[in-house]
């Protein structure tokens, strides 16, 4: 089996290629990868000289470059994660959205419609989005695969654009599709713009911790690794046609987070108890900040029998562990010399 993976040099995507890769040792991964700023090959390191591996360098915005990727090498299966994925960066500039999470999409669909054609047997094309698409919750309820849309941000709307997008593949073509929608993601190799890594790398570096409005927006979070698992279960099991929440069942207010990140850090670094939590500065919330998101992942658990092997305290501690021992990374990360690695290893 051939299977193209597009954005396997991010966060949630190295995970799910590295997955792959060690697993599938008889599968093709083919890791097609543009290299923004959040693209980064050293988190594939240890895989990289498997001979079931292959990285590409490419944009799936270039319609014509995909469609000779397809022609070329004739994919059997697509897990789609290339996207922009941070709220900040679309509100500043949505038309990168736009370009990335809708025409880029739409580019795989129309390769993988071409190429398949109405021979659909043993094919499917994974759709992986994010659970912004369903707007805020209150204080209650969750979110389930009948949540109506209502994203509130560019980001979100671009992924609900795209969730659409590929349902109507489904339904018009009959091109096999699966998606899912996840909460908020951390772990190991996360690009520090988001949450826990940036405010890991802060308090390593005294430096302020921003927190929007009051701290009281609430997040459920997914420890990456579990994410992959679940991607591997729903590749191979998933229905054709269905959607599955992923969720960690580890709902926290961003505030009692922080705090315990602080404690957490304070540890490890034989820091004063508090001394980090001095460093919590409260800024002007962000446009359009949803209040709260929680997932409902019964579908998935009950029906293909996956379930988050961690509790977020757990992961946390994990995932500190690893932005300790791996300065280097976070170093070249904040510096921009990651980026030179793929014109060292790949000229």
């Amino acid at each position: 089996m051939k299977i193209l993976i597009t954005g396997g040099a991010g966060f949630i995507g190295s995970h799910v290629v590295r997955l792959f890769v060690n697993k599938y040792p008889n599968y093709k991964i083919f890791n097609l990868d543009k290299l923004t700023y959040a693209g980064n090959l050293e988190n594939l390191k240890d895989i990289e000289e498997k001979p079931n591996y292959t990285f590409i360098r490419g944009d799936i915005v270039d319609g014509e470059f995909i469609q000779n990727l397809f022609n070329e090498h004739k994919f059997d299966g697509v897990i789609h994660l290339a996207a922009e994925s941070h709220v900040d960066r679309s509100i500043s500039n949505p038309m990168e959205f736009i370009q990335t999470n809708i025409v880029g999409t739409v580019n795989l669909l129309n390769s993988a419609k071409a190429i398949w054609k109405d021979n659909f047997e043993n094919k499917l094309f994974y759709h992986i989005s994010t659970d912004e698409v369903y707007g805020s919750l209150s204080d209650e309820g969750f979110f389930t695969e009948e949540t109506a849309y209502d994203p509130h941000s560019p980001y979100s709307a671009s992924k609900a654009s795209s969730d659409h997008l590929v349902r109507a593949y489904n339904d018009t073509f009959g091109l096999p599709t699966v998606i899912s929608n996840c909460s908020n993601n951390y772990g190991q190799n996360q690009f520090p713009e988001k949450l826990i890594p940036l405010f890991i790398n802060n308090i390593i570096n005294e430096k302020p911790l921003p927190v929007y409005g009051k701290g009281i927006n609430v997040r459920d979070w997914l420890y990456v690794v579990d994410h992959a698992s679940a991607i591997d279960t729903i590749f191979h099991n998933g229905k054709v046609g269905e959607t599955y929440n992923i969720g960690g069942n580890n709902e926290w207010k961003n505030i009692d987070l922080i705090k315990v990140l602080c404690k957490v850090m304070d540890k490890k670094l034989g820091r004063q108890a508090g001394e980090s939590e001095k460093l919590i500065t409260y800024i002007v919330d962000r446009a359009g900040h949803d209040l709260r998101y929680a997932i409902d992942s019964t579908k998935l658990q009950k029906e293909l029998g996956w379930k988050p092997s961690l509790q977020f305290e757990e992961g946390l501690e994990k995932t500190v562990d690893w932005y300790l021992a791996n300065s280097e990374w976070l170093n070249n990360v904040t510096s921009g010399a990651y980026k030179e690695y793929y014109e060292k290893q790949y000229k």
